[in-house]
C-alpha cells in the first residue's frame, strides 16, 4: 500500500524457484507441494492493497492456486484495516487471512483474540528463512502470528540523477552533506527536496530516520514501546535537526505551505514528473514504483536513490515497514488459509511479487536475481543485510490513535511543526500528550 507505505536474498537460482520451495530450504508447503490437495476449497484474504499492487498480488494468489488447486478471492479494505475486518468478523463474514500493515494492529488482533497462531511449517520457515527481527514483530507475548511477507525499506532518499549531476553534487553520506548538497541544488534553479507534508505518515517517517540515527536503536526502541517519554531531550533533538530543513524555504519546494498542500504521489511527481520542481524526495522504496509506473522513469537511470545518510555520528538507520499475513480464527476456511501462510513464506511465492516489481521481500533465501532491476536488487540487499539492526516503521507500531490516524496525533502534530519549527520542545510536550492518551486507551 501507497501509505507504508504499504509499508523493504541469497540462496536459489531462478531456476530452482522455479521447480518449487522445497529446493530452496523453505520447507514443503503442506497445502499438497503442487497435488492440487486443495481443490474446490476456497480462501478469502483482506489486505490494503489496491491498484497495480493488488494486481501484482493477486499473480503470488494465482501462483498458490496453480500450486494447491484453492480459489483465492482478494478485498480491498483501504487504510482502515482493522476497522474493517472488525466489522467482518462482527457479520459473521470474516476473511481467513489478513495482510495486516500495522504491528500495533497486529497487536490489536491479537488481544482481541482474533488470531490463529502460525503453524509449524510456517513457523520453520520463517526460523530459516528470516532475520529474528522480523518473527519478533510478526509475535505477541512469544506467540508468532504473523508472516511478514512483504517489506518496505524507509530509508532512501530518491533524486533525479540530472539534477545532481547539473547541480555538481554526489549522493551525501551524512545528514549535513545532504542539507549542503541540497542547498548547491538549490542554487542551480531547482529546490532541493519534495516534501509531501499532506500525507501526515510521510513526516513521521522523516522523524524516525533522523530519531534512529542520531538517538541509537535502544532509545529508539524504549520511545516506540512508550517506556521513553516524548518529552525526552533525544527527541526534541531529533526535531531541531529536522526543523533545520523545514524551515529552510530554499530547500523545500513551494517552502512549508508548498509542502502541506503536496500528498505523496505529489511529491514523487515534483521530482519524476514531466515538469520536475526538485531533485530529491525522502520516502520508502515504493518511490520507484511510482516514477517509473505513472512517469515513465527507468529506475536506475531517471532515477536513483542513496541511503537516508547517517545522523550527529550515529550510524545510518534502517527503518521498515511491512505487511504480516495473518490467520483469521472466525474464517470459514483456515486449513486454506494456513496453507496460504505455509506458501507466503517460501522463497518461491516470494519472487512471483519480486518478478513483476514494486515488492521487497524480507526473506533471505530469495534470490537476488528474481528482482528486475539493479535498484530493487541494491534497496532488497540493504534490508536484508542490515539484519536485526532494521527497526520497524515507529508510528507503524504504536496504536493507531497516536500514530496511523489522519489529522490527530503524531501525523496532525508533525504537520503543525512543519508549519512552524520553531519551538521543538513544545511539539515534544505535544506529542507527549498525545501518546500517553493512545497508550492508556
Amino acid at each position: 500500500m501507497m501509505r507504508r507505505r504499504s509499508t523493504l536474498l541469497t540462496g536459489c537460482t531462478a531456476l530452482v524457484l522455479a521447480l518449487g520451495a522445497t529446493a530452496c530450504g523453505g520447507g514443503p508447503v503442506s497445502a499438497g507441494g503442487g497435488d492440487k490437495a486443495l481443490s474446490g476449497q476456497s480462501v478469502t484474504v483482506a489486505g490494503v492493497w489496491s491498484g497495480t499492487e493488488q494486481e501484482n498480488f493477486q499473480k503470488v494468489l494465482d501462483a498458490f492456486t496453480e500450486k494447491t488447486g484453492a480459489k483465492t478471492s482478494f478485498v480491498s479494505t483501504g487504510d482502515n484495516v482493522s476497522t474493517v475486518v472488525g466489522s467482518k468478523i462482527e457479520g459473521g463474514n470474516a476473511p481467513d487471512v489478513v495482510m495486516v500493515p500495522q504491528v500495533g494492529v497486529l497487536q490489536q488482533f491479537a488481544a482481541k483474540g482474533w488470531l490463529k497462531p502460525l503453524s509449524k511449517t510456517a513457523q520453520q520457515s520463517v526460523d530459516s528463512n528470516f532475520a529474528d527481527v522480523w518473527k519478533s514483530y510478526g509475535s505477541v507475548d512469544g506467540t508468532l502470528y504473523g508472516l511478514y511477507f512483504k517489506a518496505a525499506h524507509k530509508s532512501t532518499v530518491w533524486y533525479s540523477p540530472d539534477a545532481l549531476a547539473q547541480a555538481g553534487v554526489e549522493p551525501p553520506k551524512t545528514y549535513d552533506e545532504m542539507l549542503k548538497s541540497g542547498q548547491t541544488v538549490s542554487d542551480s534553479g531547482l529546490a532541493a527536496f519534495s516534501v509531501a507534508g499532506q500525507d501526515g505518515w510521510t513526516l513521521t517517517d522523516w522523524f524516525e530516520n533522523v530519531y534512529l540515527s542520531q538517538a541509537g536503536p535502544e532509545k529508539y526502541d524504549a520511545l516506540a514501546a512508550h517506556e521513553l517519554k516524548w518529552t525526552d531531550a533525544s527527541v526534541v533533538e531529533a526535531l531541531t535537526t529536522l526543523g533545520k530543513l523545514f524551515k529552510d524555504k530554499q530547500l523545500i519546494q513551494g517552502g512549508q505551505k508548498g509542502a502541506l498542500n503536496t500528498d505523496f504521489p505529489g511529491s514523487v511527481e515534483k521530482v519524476f514528473g514531466p515538469k520536475p520542481e526538485a531533485g530529491m524526495v525522502y520516502e520508502g522504496d515504493f518511490v520507484a514504483g511510482v516514477a517509473k509506473d505513472q512517469f515513465g522513469r527507468e529506475i536506475g537511470k531517471d532515477a536513483d536513490f542513496f541511503p537516508f545518510p547517517a545522523v550527529a555520528g550515529g550510524e545510518a538507520p534502517v527503518v521498515s515497514g511491512g505487511d504480516a499475513a495473518v490467520v483469521l480464527k472466525d474464517g470459514k476456511n483456515s486449513k486454506a488459509g494456513t496453507a496460504l501462510l505455509e506458501y507466503l513464506a517460501t522463497p518461491e511465492a516470494a519472487a512471483v511479487w519480486a518478478e513483476a516489481g514494486g515488492f521487497l521481500s524480507p526473506n533471505k533465501k530469495l534470490d537476488l536475481a528474481s528482482y528486475g532491476d539493479d535498484v530493487s536488487r541494491a534497496t532488497a540487499k540493504s534490508l536484508v543485510d542490515a539484519g536485526d539492526s532494521v527497526r520497524f516503521d515507529m508510528s507503524d507500531q504504536a496504536p493507531a490513535a497516536f500514530g496511523g490516524t489522519k489529522g490527530t496525533g503524531e501525523w496532525k502534530i508533525l504537520q503543525d511543526f512543519l508549519r512552524d519549527p520553531s519551538d521543538p520542545k513544545a511539539t515534544a510536550a505535544q506529542l507527549e500528550a498525545a501518546a500517553a492518551k493512545a497508550y492508556k486507551g
